[in-house]
């Protein structure tokens, strides 16, 4: 015997496995609106769907009713999209509808979301999104001859960055011409050597921006080797062509700004570059100049010249020093020799006997001693004016 469940728990287990399953999610179902109802407090309504044979039970809330276009009236034929959930509260399931659309405006939804998803499949939207050029010299402008929306982008482009060069490929924005037109235009400005492509229409109704959500024109600007900026003109809503270009902006005006930058900016940001570059080679100057001085004091340090006029100066010290040394040891000598002179004529026996005194050479030599003569002994005699000869004839000694 299976277990007992209470009411809760089928309740929840059949919400969480419908809540699961992917094909209960995002479903367009048709049908006639009944039982309408708006919740005066929260803002909801809750209605019923139905056809000639069954019922199902649906609630738009709050913010999506507030994006509705028109009133939803009992009786109306319209196609719901949302998902299928359970409330667990009273068993019963529904759809929360996220979009509504009337009968005929529902059919062309799910034929768009079929022709997005056969794009989508195709890589279309996925596929690498390619670099505006944040500089460039010729823009190309795909858009009608006659519109606003071309003045709007001329206006701006002239007034922020005017030495850009702007090509003008005219086309029909909408009917049922527009399409090939577009496609074409689009061709040619690729080939036109333009650095970004402006595709741009000035908004409108759903009905006349319908050449933007068709296959040939998506495919056209998904084609373009040149960078493309989608302006249709949509602010809330995206086209197909929105979704397959580089770069999307809401309006003409905005595509403008985007493609091309602002050239007082770029003024301003030369002003600061030039600014900051000559601050940099300033202080690289004042840098260099402290290493240049460095070096020039390293070199003075290490010269040879500095190092010869260094020994130079040594050698004059040391022969300032012999100089005085040997002028001192020239006076010390000429004292000595003076002293010794002095002694010496002191001493001399010539100087003796210009006082008056004799002196005796025998042989030549002085006779310092008696016992140096013998009696017959011949002798020179020195005196004061001249000498005389003389013989010994007699010997008397002294006792000392």
């Amino acid at each position: 015997m299976s277990s007992i469940l209470t009411v809760s728990q089928i309740n929840t287990y059949l919400s969480f496995k419908i809540k699961n399953d992917p094909k209960l999610k995002g479903v367009a179902i048709k049908g006639e609106i009944s039982n309408l109802s708006v919740n005066q407090k929260s803002g909801h309504i809750y209605f019923t769907l139905k056809d000639a044979s069954s019922a199902l039970k649906a609630v738009m809330f709050y913010s999506n009713v507030a994006r509705l276009k028109f009133m939803p009236l009992p009786g109306q034929s319209v196609v719901a999209f949302g998902n299928i959930d359970v409330y667990e509260r009273d068993g019963v399931y529904q759809i929360i509808v996220n979009e509504l659309l009337p009968v005929g405006e529902g059919e062309s939804y799910i034929a768009l979301a079929k022709l997005k998803a056969e794009l989508e499949a195709l890589g279309v939207f996925s596929a690498h999104k390619k670099e505006i050029c944040k500089y460039p010299q010729k823009i190309a402008v795909v858009t009608s001859a006659n519109g606003a929306a071309l003045q709007d982008i001329i206006n701006i482009i002239s007034r922020r960055y005017p030495i850009v060069k702007l090509s003008v490929f005219s086309t029909l924005v909408q009917g049922v011409y527009a399409p090939a037109s577009i496609s074409k235009s689009l061709a040619e400005a690729d080939k036109s050597g333009a650095d970004t492509i402006i595709l741009a229409r000035g908004g409108g109704s759903s009905e006349d921006l319908a050449a933007f959500n068709t296959k040939d024109v998506t495919l056209a600007v998904f084609n373009c080797k040149t960078p493309v900026i989608s302006a249709v003109g949509h602010e809330t809503d995206w086209s197909l062509a929105d979704l397959a270009a580089d770069l999307r902006a809401p309006t003409p005006s905005g595509a403008a700004e985007l493609a091309v930058p602002d050239i007082q900016e770029i003024l301003g940001e030369i002003k600061l570059l030039k600014s900051q570059m000559n601050a940099v080679v300033s202080s690289k100057i004042k840098l260099e100049s402290r290493m240049l001085a460095s070096y020039s004091d390293m070199l003075k340090t290490l010269s040879p010249k500095r190092k010869v006029d260094d020994q130079l100066y040594e050698v004059k010290i040391i022969e300032k020093s012999i100089n005085q040394s040997a002028l001192s040891k020239m006076t010390i000598s000429r004292l000595a020799l003076e002293s010794v002179t002095e002694m010496l004529e002191s001493l001399n026996p010539l100087n003796i006997i210009n006082r008056g005194y004799a002196a005796v050479l025998v042989n030549g030599k002085m006779v310092s001693s008696i016992d140096s003569i013998a009696i017959n002994t011949e002798t020179e005699v020195l005196i004061k004016g001249g000498s005389f000869k003389a013989k010994v004839t007699e010997i008397t000694k002294t006792e000392n």
